[in-house]
């Protein structure tokens, strides 16, 4: 026995020395690939702000859309930022109780200023006027842009409120919505900030009136009476219906609920003829990018929309890197010319959603986001009809053509690819 115990002892001090050069070896590949990682990104970053300088913001098409009829509930859909902001203006303008505006981004340009100027004018006519807006993604405004009269109710959302917080991963979610409802009648929710979005980038953005909309103010409520820390709730209550043809999907990372994510893969599990998904940072996960080949393999036919420049380089470079598994899978990709921040998807004619939610991991089990899905045949063409008229805007790529990108291209991706499990 104890012969047994001092062979063990030698065999165990001879793989010592091994274990720790293999360790050592481990360590240093890892830095290694952060340094080339960390490289890569900065000249990505210097490229990108030299294409910025002499990129030049032109139009681009898009069709005019009607309004469509969901039950009770009147639809339109937004593709075009001007007339998305003149809308929301006038729904503001006609507020009788209540206006409820959330946003990510909110910047101090003409169309910031002219939101803000239109809610302390509702405030100081008696309507009740809150307004939330993520704190983190408004760094770079002026702090005085961020003030308002105490007549408007304002929640300035931090990830932490409270020390402690800053030890619990799920409070480092940042507040991705985008939302305006008026009276609890009149809604919207899309990819639209507010800012100088209205005629250079292409997003999509749905209004809604009707019974529906008060799920959206009750979302904005609950939001505001969770993280309005020292806040005075609000105490309205606009009530809810039933419908199953318009419903809507919210993230919440401190309650660990992923519903869009979830929401996605089955409708993609469940579709039979096309799939037409328009997404600016598409980073999907295994399970999410399995769905979309395995709905290729029994013949529907899947089109992705992403911009091929977008704002963010690094996440234009780990997009790329699920081109050649797409092309090989029979999806068809699409690169469009301008900027698109659009986050849609239409299923078999008769199922899409618009919402705030990207096709990444930041968004899938992040930040707070929110999604409507809609059950409608009238608006399902629309949103087909947007599709195509955003490809005539798009190159397509083929197979032939990708496989034939840079060396230097090729390398960077795979450098690169470790970090779509942080995006």
């Amino acid at each position: 026995m104890q012969q047994t115990h001092q062979f063990w002892k030698r065999v165990g001090a001879s793989l010592r020395p091994q274990r720790h050069f293999i360790l050592r070896t481990l360590l240093a590949l890892i830095g290694v690939l952060a340094v080339l990682q960390a490289v890569i990104v900065i000249i990505l970053q210097v490229v990108s702000e030299q294409r910025k300088r002499h990129r030049h913001e032109g139009s681009f098409p898009h069709p005019s859309l009607n309004d469509v009829d969901v039950g009770e509930n009147r639809l339109r859909v937004y593709d075009y930022g001007r007339d998305l902001y003149d809308a929301m203006l006038t729904s503001i303008d006609a507020a009788r109780e209540s206006v409820y505006l959330e946003t990510f981004i909110w910047k101090d340009d003409e169309v910031g200023r002219a939101f803000k100027e239109a809610l302390v004018r509702k405030a100081a006519q008696g309507v009740e006027v809150y307004v939330v807006f993520d704190s983190f993604g408004n760094l770079v405004v002026p702090r005085a842009f961020k003030v308002f009269p105490e007549t408007v109710h304002v929640l300035s959302y931090k990830i932490a409120s409270r020390p402690w917080h800053l030890l619990d991963l799920r409070r480092y979610a940042l507040d991705h919505r985008k939302l305006l409802v008026v009276d609890g009648v009149t809604s919207f929710v899309g990819g639209y900030n507010l800012g100088p979005y209205a005629t250079t980038w292409r997003d999509t953005h749905l209004r809604i009136v009707g019974p529906a909309a008060a799920d959206l103010a009750q979302s904005f409520i609950g939001f505001w009476n969770r993280h309005g820390t020292g806040l005075a709730p609000i105490t309205r209550h606009y009530p809810r219906r039933y419908d199953s043809r318009i419903s809507f999907r919210g993230t919440d990372a401190v309650r660990l609920t992923f519903p869009i994510r979830d929401m996605y893969i089955a409708a993609i599990d469940r579709a039979e003829r096309s799939i037409r998904l328009s997404n600016a940072y598409f980073v999907p996960d295994g399970i999410l990018f399995d769905a979309l080949t395995a709905a290729v393999q029994r013949g529907v036919e899947v089109q992705v929309l992403v911009p091929w420049i977008s704002n963010h380089v690094v996440v234009d470079w780990l997009t790329r890197g699920y081109f050649t598994a797409c092309l090989r899978a029979g999806i068809r990709v699409f690169g469009y010319q301008h900027m698109l921040h659009a986050k849609t998807c239409t299923i078999d004619g008769i199922w899409s959603t618009i919402g705030t939610a990207n096709l990444d991991r930041i968004s899938s089990v992040g930040n707070y986001e929110i999604n409507a899905e809609v059950e409608s045949e009238a608006l399902a063409r629309q949103m087909e009809e947007l599709f195509s008229c955003d490809t005539t805007n798009a190159v397509e790529l083929t197979r032939e053509q990708w496989m034939g990108r840079p060396w230097y291209s090729k390398l960077g991706e795979v450098i690169l690819s470790p970090l779509r499990a942080m995006l």
